[in-house]
This record gives structure tokens, C-alpha cells and sequence, in this order.
């Protein structure tokens, strides 16, 4: 019993919430004991090359001039680096929606992802094309990286053989000069008719609306 009771509410209810009380306490401990679990990790494989990427200025109002930057400079003065693959491939008409969506929020939250680790964002369009995007997104605290002429997209998961772009989710890590992948977002769906909920804990669109009556409307996507 957690003591609490709210206007009007019935007896039935609050022995429901109480109920629910206790599974999401329980949900709460298996979160942590799967995030311990993946802090845990043994070292992963040595990053093959150091990519290089392309960037523009910090001013997201301009694309020009344009600048190399290899993966292992990315890293700044942080030992761990967060790299999302943003699905907005040079033969998509229109970037995804869903990875549009995540991103609006984590815009939002990048500057105080950035006072733990590094964070950039990967798609393999033209930079000029992923920036365009972005200004229409107002995406002014993310870090913007085209992946276009290098094979990172396809080594780190993000795109398929026949070049069908995937969103995923990367975490390197640095020691002692050598740079090692520590994560991806692996997981796909749990269950017949579930979509792939492996950036789920990422995103504040589908956690506010699981908290709902109505919870996540089958078959929707976010507008543009």
C-alpha cells in the first residue's frame, strides 16, 4: 500500500493502482538490472578505421565551410562517444519520421548529454541535405555528421546490404588510445506485431503516451 489518495477515487481503484505500484517497482529493478548488465560488458571489438566524416560549422544557419573529422576526434576531452545513426540515406525521399521524432527530443537534452559524454549525430546523405533538414527542425545543439563515402553506416549496423538504411544507436569507447565498441542497439521487436523498441528508453514521445489511456496508437507515426 503506498497511503496515497487522490479526489474521487474508488476503492477499486486505488487497490488497481496499488497493484501497478508494485509491477512498476519491479519494472524499475529489472531496468537496472539489465543496464548493470550491459555496464558490464567485456571490451568489444577494435574500431577497424578511424572514419572520417564531414561537418559545418557550429552555426547551423550555414553549411559552409565544410571540415574533416575522423571518429577519434570526436571524442573531444570524453572517453565515451554516442553516435546515432539517423535514418536519411541519399535515396530517401524524406527522412524518417521516427527517427525525426527522437530526435526533437534528444536536441533538447544534448547539452547536458555533453557535460558526460560525446554525442554526434550520423546519416549518410550529403551534409548540405542533412543539414537543410535540420534547420527545418530548429536541431541546433546536435552535433551533424555525414557518413556519406565511408562504410561506417554498414559496419556499425546502419545500413543493410542492398543499402536500406537502419536506425541504430552506437557507444565507443577510448583508453589508452585505442578506441573499442562498447554498444549498439541491438534488440528488435519483443512480439508478433510490436515495432523495434530499441531506442525506446531514448525517446519522450512514446513515454509519455504509455502513459495514457490509449497508450501507443497502432499503426501511427509522427507528422512531419
Amino acid at each position: 500500500m503506498t497511503g496515497n489518495q487522490l479526489p474521487g477515487e474508488s476503492a477499486e481503484y486505488r487497490a488497481a493502482r496499488d497493484e501497478l505500484t508494485a509491477a512498476e517497482h519491479e519494472l524499475t529493478a529489472a531496468t537496472e538490472k539489465v543496464a548493470a548488465m550491459r555496464r558490464a560488458l567485456p571490451p568489444g571489438g577494435p574500431v577497424p578505421e578511424d572514419y572520417v566524416f564531414t561537418e559545418g560549422p557550429d552555426e547551423l544557419e550555414r553549411d559552409l565551410p565544410e571540415r574533416q573529422v575522423r571518429l577519434s576526434e570526436l571524442f573531444g576531452g570524453a572517453d565515451t562517444l554516442v553516435l546515432y545513426s539517423f535514418m536519411y540515406g541519399p535515396l530517401m525521399e524524406d527522412a524518417c519520421p521516427m527517427c525525426t521524432s527522437l530526435l526533437d527530443g534528444l536536441n533538447g537534452s544534448a547539452p547536458d548529454i555533453a557535460r558526460q559524454v560525446s554525442l554526434g549525430v550520423v546519416a549518410s546523405s550529403p551534409l548540405e541535405r542533412v543539414r537543410g533538414y535540420a534547420r527545418h527542425r530548429n536541431w541546433d545543439r546536435l552535433r551533424l555528421l555525414s557518413s556519406a563515402g565511408t562504410s561506417y553506416n554498414r559496419d556499425y549496423l546502419a545500413e543493410t546490404a542492398d543499402g536500406e538504411q537502419r536506425s541504430v544507436l552506437n557507444v565507443f569507447t577510448r583508453s589508452g588510445g585505442e578506441i573499442r565498441h562498447f554498444y549498439a542497439t541491438e534488440k528488435g521487436p519483443t512480439g508478433p506485431g510490436q515495432d523495434d523498441r530499441h531506442v525506446d528508453l531514448l525517446w519522450p514521445l512514446w513515454n509519455v503516451l504509455d502513459l495514457t489511456p490509449a497508450g501507443r496508437p497502432p499503426a501511427w507515426r509522427p507528422g512531419s
